[in-house]
């Protein structure tokens, strides 16, 4: 008898008995993949943007990096 079986209301336990256990498990994966394409699609395009800005940039409106 495992922790589930313990602690589960009745309905939820004859449901994931009858339904399979894998499906949760597979669903949050495939929202973790889509979560996780979301996010590189920003961050690639961000970093297109960055890059773009730069290349377009005046070099006379530039602030010179002076270090210290």
């Amino acid at each position: 008898m495992n922790l589930f079986n313990l602690i589960a209301c009745s309905t939820c336990r004859v449901n994931f008995s009858e339904a399979g256990g894998d499906a949760a498990g597979y669903s949050i994966f495939a929202l973790l993949i889509v979560i996780l394409a979301v996010l590189g699609g920003i961050g690639f395009f961000m970093g297109r943007m960055i890059r773009r800005e730069n290349d377009s940039l005046d070099p006379e409106l530039r602030d010179d990096y002076i270090p210290n």
